[in-house]
Parts: structure tokens; sequence; C-alpha cells
């Protein structure tokens, strides 16, 4: 028994061994701050939104504008972060976000906003955080002094991303319950803060030496390439891009399952955004234990199912409790595909490109699920949000009946 707990304890320690690194540890911290007020924007903006509409439409066209963007701006941004210091991009990045949503909470606290200022604000939030999203990523593997830690780096980065899912939807809900959705932006704007902090207190390693004699369009044709011609990279970007099509779009109708559904206020909408976040949390635990490809890649798969029958549960019931089960299982196979997906891409490229492998992630990370909530917002006003859910399940399970054979034989040669 002392050898089994002995064990335990050197398995947690070596899932976390990517923290050993300072540079990392700071970014790290201040990833969490940071994470979490956005999460306290995305859950105030949604509820903006459909407190002066009650449109789910409109709810789609904003989640769409806050990260279609990325499928373009991504990958045109890429190229660049192999260029140049990309700490010094990140931080003026952080800068801009801090002014957006400053302005946007004195903006909602004053009385001056309407949806016309939502969708715009959604639209701008959309491009910068086509430049940010890449660009974070890009970021940690400068962040450590020894690069075979860099898979473990990745899935402790997206381990901050979802404690701020999991902690940012509640915060949210009480924020919106005691005062208004303009206070919850201003929340958001400070958050940056954190992570301007840390990148101001830490050095990164340098890229690898671009090569200046190429041009732009070369070095992004170069990363279009990467993409397309591997058989790992293209399969695994596959698999993203019709998860989130599907599966993640549950987000942008989750004010209409609260308000219609489960007849409830705000703070249902911050418990049930949680759970999903929680689901999460125990994806990123799971990844920072696991070593080999292969059996990342098994992992994701069952996540993948687990995700398609969640949604399909949850779409058909009225019960709270088995709603919050199912957004648990929900957020956990989101989260381990995304995660998974992410962290082996970039493990297995070579760091002069890293950046542009990075932006055609988030593209198509990000991009599809805009589609998908836009597509989601659009069904929902002529099939209702229940019916809506129950086609993107079953959407989500001829995909992977599609997909499952091509990528179980991925596995094999991992």
């Amino acid at each position: 028994m002392t050898w089994t707990k002995a064990s335990g304890r050197r398995r947690w320690l070596k899932a976390a061994r990517a923290l050993e690194h300072r540079a990392f540890r700071l970014y790290f911290v201040g990833q969490i701050v940071s994470i979490m007020g956005t999460w306290v924007q995305q859950v105030a903006m949604g509820w903006l939104v459909y407190r002066l509409t009650g449109s789910a439409e409109l709810l789609g066209i904003t989640t769409f504008l806050t990260m279609a963007p990325q499928m373009v701006v991504g990958p045109l941004m890429g190229a660049l972060f192999d260029r140049f210091d990309r700490r010094r991009l990140l931080l003026v990045v952080q800068c801009l976000l801090i002014l957006h949503g400053s302005i946007l909470g004195l903006l909602t606290l004053g009385g001056f906003v309407t949806p016309g200022l939502i969708v715009f604000m959604a639209a701008l939030l959309g491009v910068l955080n086509g430049i940010d999203t890449p660009l974070r990523q890009s970021l940690i593997g400068g962040l450590l002094e020894d690069s075979s830690v860099i898979h473990n780096a990745f899935a402790l980065n997206a381990m901050a991303f979802n404690a701020g899912r999991f902690l940012g939807p509640p915060i949210a809900g009480v924020f919106l319950s005691l005062t208004s959705e303009g206070v919850c932006f201003l929340v958001n704007g400070l958050s940056y803060l954190a992570l301007v902090i840390a990148l101001l207190r830490i050095k990164t390693r340098p890229p690898s030496p671009p090569d200046r004699t190429r041009s732009y369009l070369s070095a992004l044709g170069e990363g279009f390439a990467e993409i397309w011609w591997r058989d790992t990279h293209r399969g695994l970007l596959l698999l993203v891009g019709g998860l989130n099509l599907t599966a993640s779009s549950y987000a942008v109708l989750m004010p209409v399952f609260v308000k219609e559904v489960f007849l409830a206020d705000a703070q249902t909408l911050g418990w049930l955004l949680g759970a999903a976040g929680a689901g999460a949390v125990l994806a990123t635990i799971l990844l920072a234990t696991l070593q080999g490809t292969g059996r990342v890649i098994r992992l994701m798969l069952c996540g993948v199912i687990g995700a398609a029958l969640a949604l399909l549960i949850f779409s058909t019931t009225a019960h709270l409790g088995v709603a919050l089960a199912a957004m648990v299982v929900l957020g956990f196979g989101i989260s381990v595909t995304n995660v998974g997906t992410n962290a082996t891409l970039q493990s297995i490229s070579a760091d002069k490109i890293r950046g542009r492998v990075a932006s055609f992630f988030s593209a198509t990370r990000f991009g599809f699920d805009a589609l998908g909530g836009l597509a989601a917002g659009y069904l929902a006003k002529s099939l209702g949000a229940s019916t809506t859910l129950l086609v993107e399940g079953g959407g989500l399970v001829l995909l992977m009946a599609l997909l499952m054979p091509r990528l179980w034989r991925l596995t094999r040669r991992m």
C-alpha cells in the first residue's frame, strides 16, 4: 500500500513537471486569472444579448463574431509569430484587450449599449482573439528550458483555461445577480493585467531563427503544406473541426435553455456552464498524466463519443440534475479532444513552424466553433433549442462513424 501511494504521488508530480520552469509557472498563473475574466465576460455578453432582444438568432451571431475572425486572422498572423518576439507581441495584444473590456463595461454601465454596439464589439473582440489565441499557444515553447516537457506544458496550459472556464461562469452568475453586465466587462478588462504582469517578469527562449530570404507568402504556404500533407495533422484537424461545429455550439443556446426549459435565472446559467468547465478540468488533469501519443488519441476518440451522447441526453431532459451531469461529460469530451489535438500537433512540429501550426489549429478550433454557434442560433429560431441540440448530437454520431476507422489507424502508428 505504501508503494502504491508513493507511486501515485510520483505520477501527480510528473503531471506538473512543466511548472518547475519559472517562466512557465508565472505565465500559468497569469493565464488562469485572464481566462477566468474572459469567461465572466462571455457569460455576461450572452445574458445581455438575450435580455435585451430575446433572440436566440442574435446569440448565435454574437458568438460567431467573437470567434469567426480567427479563421482568417490566425493563419495570416502565424507566419509573423515565427519571425518576431512573441512575448512583446502578446503584451501589445493584452493592452488592447484591457482597453476593449474597459470601454465595453463603461458604455454598458452608462446605458449606451445597444444590440448593434454589442455586435460591433463582438466583431472587434473576434479580431483580437484571432491574434491572441494562437500567439499564446506559440509562446509556450519559449518558456521552457527543457523541450521534452512541452506536451505536459500544453496540458497544464489547457488546465488553466479550463480552471477559468469552471470558475468564471459561476462567478459571472453571482456578479449578474448582484450587479450588472457592465461590471462583468470591467472585471474582464482588469483580469488581463495578471498576464501583463507575468509577461513583464519573464524572459522567453527565442524561437528558431526564421529564413529571412523567404517571402511572407512563401512562409504562409509552408504552414499550409505542413497541415495538408501530413496525414496526422490533417486527420486530427478534421476531428476538431467536426466536434466544434456540433458539440461546442451548446454554449450559445444555454441562456435559452435556462429561461425556457429550466425556468431559472443567471445563476443557473453559471452552474450549467461551470459543470461543463468541471468536466474540462478533469480532462486536462487526465491528459497531463498520460504518456504516449497513441493513448492520447484513443482517449480523444472516447471523448467525442461521450460528447455526442451527452448532447443527446441534455437535449431531451428537463431535470436540472441530469442536465448538470450531461454538461460534465460534454465538457470532458470537448476539452480532451481539443487539448489533446493541440498538444499532439505542437509536440510533433518543429519550433520554426510552431506559430503557423498553432494558428491553423486555432482557426479550426474556434472558427468551426463560431460556425456551429451561428448555425445553432438560426436552427433554434425555427426548430427550438432542444431539437437543435438533438440534431447536432446526431450529426456528431454520424461524423464519428465516418472518421473513426481513419483515426483508429493513426493510433497504431503513433
